[in-house]
């Protein structure tokens, strides 16, 4: 086992801009939390504890070779439905809101959709380099079944942002396996036609989530307050913000839920435009790693999986940033890396050690002993 070879052979660029990413979002996170009169807050530590975890996860992740996920990708989808019947179980399941999401573990409460995720996408990934692509109707059609039990169970929940999250990475990855425009615009078409009759049979909160969004004036709604607030506080940032532990909205309670689903204003508040572009951007160099990295893999099944974890945060991000400015339906997805949020973290850092593993065996023959 050579270590300094994988040491050598390690993507330090990716974990770099993770790094920073994290680092701004602790800070933003110590400013929502008020750090300069209740000092260093739980959220804070339980944010550091989970990213040291994810760390050692992502080195750990070093030493499996990827290929064993897919030799039991069946076994990994059984896994992922296993998680999500989790919350259902008493005494370990937890509520909140009304949503089930959640397993009581003592110390933290998991999330246990965020860890189906990535079980969702090793299958997935697998399942399409058995399958040779995405080559017609046939192929779409057992894309679609496959994902069925993952999306009725999380939109049982009800967890209506996680499930599109579902949505959009299997869209994502048909597409990259071979999926032609003809087939997008059909489903594109079919989709519109069937609005009409998926809306009634959503749950109430979702309807109510999609009205607020379209009739965005309506303060009545729930969720427009909060965005009303998160574009208020954004504004007032203006160019180049307030200054660090300076903000004013999220300091006086005005913006909800403002440590995680709308950190974004926060960081706005604070920062302003140029600060705002600045993380958008690191974003975006963060996105296009990945891709590179998908480009060098040695299989398809490892590129595949690269792809699928990509689309998952290119949608979270995407997401979250638009939702804190009234562009998209509010959700209730985080920001990677910089929300407050230790499972969504553990997970986003574990997907960030299989992204590492499979670049570190990207030659045919590479530790093919671990």
């Amino acid at each position: 086992m050579n270590f300094r070879k994988i040491l050598s052979q390690f993507d330090y660029l990716l974990i770099v801009i993770v790094l920073i990413i994290f680092s701004v979002g602790l800070l933003t996170i110590a400013s929502a939390t008020d750090f300069m009169n209740l000092g260093i807050t739980r959220e804070v530590k339980m944010q550091v504890v989970a990213f040291s975890l994810g760390i050692a996860a992502i080195i750990l992740l070093q030493f499996i070779n990827y290929e064993i996920f897919g030799m039991f990708y069946k076994s990994i989808y059984v896994l992922g439905i296993l998680l999500l019947l989790l919350v259902y179980v008493p005494g370990l399941g937890v509520v909140r809101e009304g949503s089930r999401r959640w397993i009581d573990i003592g110390l933290i409460n998991i999330q246990t959709s965020e860890l189906a995720k990535l079980a969702y996408i090793l299958f997935y990934a697998k399942f399409l380099e058995k399958i040779g692509g995405i080559k017609g109707i046939k192929e779409i059609f057992k894309s679609l079944l496959v994902l069925a039990p993952y999306l009725v169970l999380v939109l049982k929940q009800p967890d209506l942002g996680t499930s599109l999250v579902f949505v959009f990475v299997t869209f994502g990855m048909m597409l990259v396996s071979g999926l032609k425009y003809r087939y997008v615009v059909l489903g594109v078409g079919t989709l519109g036609i069937a609005m009409p009759f998926i809306y009634p049979r959503l749950e109430n909160h979702q309807r109510v989530r999609i009205d607020a969004f379209l009739n965005p004036e309506d303060l009545s709604l729930p969720g427009n307050y909060q965005v009303l607030q998160s574009k208020i506080t954004i504004g007032s940032g203006r160019m180049y913000g307030k200054g660090l532990f300076e903000g004013v909205y999220h300091r006086l309670n005005y913006l909800p839920v403002q440590e995680s689903d709308f950190i974004f204003a926060v960081f706005v508040e604070e920062t302003g435009f140029v600060g705002g572009l600045a993380l958008i951007s690191m974003y975006f160099f963060f996105l296009m790693r990945m891709i590179h990295l998908s480009r060098k893999t040695k299989d398809d099944f490892g590129s595949y999986a690269i792809i699928g974890i990509t689309f998952m945060f290119a949608f979270q991000i995407i997401e979250n940033i638009a939702m804190t400015m009234g562009k998209l339906p509010v959700t209730g997805i985080t920001l990677p890396f910089f929300s407050y949020g230790a499972t969504a973290v553990l997970t986003s850092m574990l997907a960030i050690g299989l992204v590492e593993t499979i670049y570190l065996r990207r030659q045919k023959g590479t530790f093919t002993h671990f």
